[in-house]
């Protein structure tokens, strides 16, 4: 659609921060700590060995992973875009690390560091591909989620790492307080970044005006294009390092990890951030409601699971409340729309 200079915004509207206490972000945040607290209960009553030891750090090792994979979303969602190859990405950022430890012997920090920029450069190389041939990123991510996963089974020969330092699997196998994991740690450290980038750095505030309203943003002079690639690049990074995560928690590093092309990452990618209250057209952001939102899911997971309840229908419900959570989204969407209609 064509469109033309009178129906253009004089400038992108104003944003809400990421974590901020307007009221939809309040009532967000404040509704899955009540549903939380609620659960927490209900399963602590219900089923035996809730509250174990053994359980709670189960539950936080998960939390961790699943945590820094829905933050890992949450950093291209707000663009208005989406990243199929998520994944993939956290795989081969893994892999990479693999081969600078147990191959080149290089030490921890350098192989992280070399993940990590891995990790940041196949995100992108997928923003360089949306803002060029300016396709939707579903289309161009569901592409390079089979190019990036093809191309590292051929160079690893579908071959793995299992002879990692001592150290950092002692690290992934450390219980503090004897009852939870250190990959918990590294989520909050994470958030606290995206926290920090979102809410105090104008290239984060930046991200959020170019995500709302790309056309006003670029009008009003910011490099949106740009912008939507450091969101990507900033997705890859972050699921590099949940693929590391992942990795401490197996003990090794394996091209399955992550499921069949990574697929298995997607469900807890979108539940979080959309359950948090991270908007899918983008422009808003909740860093904490993206976190409160995972524990939400692995709460309900870990609860239908020691209630005996089947795989099948615990899936199944995740799948109704990422349904809810989108049509609940688009309805907040549309309202808000109406008033400022009639405003």
């Amino acid at each position: 659609m064509q469109v033309t200079e009178s129906a253009l915004p004089a400038a992108a509207p104003e944003m809400r921060r990421p974590g901020g206490w307007g009221d939809a972000a309040r009532s967000n945040i404040a509704g899955l700590l009540l549903a939380n607290i609620v659960f927490i209960i209900a399963f602590a009553l219900l089923a035996s060995g809730f509250t174990s030891p053994i359980n709670v750090y189960s539950l936080s090792r998960s939390i961790g992973i699943d945590g820094v994979i829905g933050l890992a979303m949450m950093t291209v969602i707000i663009t208005g875009g989406l990243n199929l190859a998520l994944g993939a990405i956290g795989v081969c950022g893994a892999m990479v690390v693999g081969w600078a430890l147990q191959n080149a012997g290089l030490p921890i920090p350098a192989a992280l560091l070399l993940g990590l920029f891995a990790g940041g450069a196949l995100g992108a190389i997928n923003g360089l591909i949306v803002v060029l041939t300016r396709l939707h990123s579903f289309v161009v991510t569901l592409a390079t989620m089979s190019v990036f996963f093809g191309v590292m089974v051929l160079l690893s020969g579908a071959a793995g790492f299992n002879a990692l330092p001592a150290s950092l699997l002692a690290f992934g196998r450390l219980r503090l307080f004897h009852m939870v994991s250190p990959l918990l740690l590294v989520m909050a450290v994470v958030a606290l970044l995206l926290f920090y980038l979102y809410r105090f750095t104008a290239v984060g505030r930046e991200m959020l005006a170019a995500g709302a309203n790309p056309v006003a943003a670029k009008l009003t002079g910011l490099p949106v294009e740009r912008l939507f690639v450091y969101s990507h690049a900033l997705c890859g990074a972050v699921g590099a390092v949940a693929g590391v995560m992942v990795s401490l928690r197996n003990g090794a590093i394996v091209p399955s990890m992550a499921g069949p092309l990574g697929a298995d990452w997607l469900l807890p990618a979108f539940l979080a951030p959309v359950l948090g209250g991270t908007a899918l057209t983008g422009g808003e952001v909740s860093v904490l409601g993206a976190v409160l939102g995972t524990v939400f899911v692995e709460v309900i997971t870990s609860g239908l699971y020691m209630l005996q309840i089947g795989e099948f229908w615990i899936q199944t419900a995740l799948g109704i409340a990422l349904l809810a959570a989108i049509l609940l989204e688009r309805a907040r969407a549309g309202a808000m729309l109406s008033r400022s209609l009639r405003g």
